[in-house]
């Protein structure tokens, strides 16, 4: 499925993710060469999602890793099942199994819980998964560095058991909001692309793409407003997830044109900060006297 760049921008097009060829193409190389990808981009322009349909369009498994600070190694690769072992242990004593019987049953795959990272590896698929490690730059520099290990060599040592080897190497994507810079080690080892707002034309295409009921000229009205707003300093500019959640509601409220008390109404499709809200009305829709113009003129871009 993902034999030229061609097939990889018709496959996830048929998922309804559009993707333009720059993207397509290093989805291509990473499957090709086999190196992890790293997608960096503000939130919400659909970098996740392209871990979603590439496992969508290889059918195959999608194992996904949510970073956050103080994320370890341990939590990401595995732990052992505590209350389980402690029930054999007390099963053992009953029945008089020798010690050493008992601390070589305990610490057997059978009570190990396998985390995003080991099941990665170790996992009994039938080809190899897609695994998402979101949000790398939430994670702290300790754990990066742990995972420049797994990513060159897909291997995992556990002391009680041994050294575990990928049985199918997986497509690994990483992504980053850019909260801090990802250190150079780790990108070294990837391949990398950053995915930017879309120009008017593509969200167009990709709020067609997932919203199909929605009005070709509401659509074009709401993807020309988010490009405006984007052109504006706010603490928080919206993604093409915020498009697709305001095409959504404007189907929940069953309109077909963007005016101004929807506009106002709908605010927080758009923004998810307070400041951001309050700005944009007190800036933008209080400095002007008909509100329904700038509606007009922000709506309808020549783009």
């Amino acid at each position: 499925m993902l034999r030229s760049i061609e097939s990889v921008q018709q496959a996830f097009r048929e998922r309804q993710y559009i993707a333009d060829r720059s993207l397509a193409t290093i989805i291509y190389l990473s499957g090709a060469l086999g190196k992890p990808l790293l997608l960096e981009g503000e939130a919400g322009v659909g970098k996740t999602e392209v871990a979603k349909v590439m496992a969508a369009v290889l059918d195959t498994d999608l194992i996904r890793l949510q970073c956050y600070e103080g994320l370890d190694a341990n939590t990401a690769l595995y732990e052992w099942n505590y209350p389980k072992q402690m029930l054999h242990i007390k099963i053992a004593e009953a029945t008089q199994e020798s010690k050493a019987e008992v601390e070589k049953n305990i610490f057997s795959e059978e009570f190990l819980i396998r985390r995003p990272l080991l099941e990665a590896i170790y996992g009994d698929f039938p080809q190899a998964p897609v695994l998402l490690i979101d949000e790398i730059d939430r994670c702290d520099e300790e754990f990066e560095a742990f995972l420049l290990e797994v990513l060159s060599d897909f291997q995992i040592s556990i002391p009680e058991i041994g050294t575990i080897q990928a049985k199918h190497r997986p497509y690994v994507v990483l992504t980053s909001n850019r909260t801090r810079e990802v250190h150079d080690a780790l990108k070294r080892r990837c391949l990398y692309h950053w995915i930017d707002y879309p120009s008017f034309q593509k969200e167009l295409e990709i709020v067609q793409a997932k919203v199909p009921q929605i009005r070709e000229e509401l659509a074009r009205q709401l993807c020309g407003f988010m490009g405006k707003i984007r052109q504006m300093d706010f603490f928080k500019r919206p993604g093409v997830a915020e498009t697709l959640d305001w095409a959504q509601a404007m189907l929940a409220l069953h309109r077909e044109a963007l005016d101004e008390t929807t506009l106002r109404e709908t605010l927080g499709c758009i923004f998810k900060y307070n400041e951001d809200i309050r700005k944009f009305t007190s800036e933008v829709l209080g400095g002007k006297a008909a509100v329904q113009e700038l509606i007009k003129e922000w709506a309808n871009p020549k783009a």
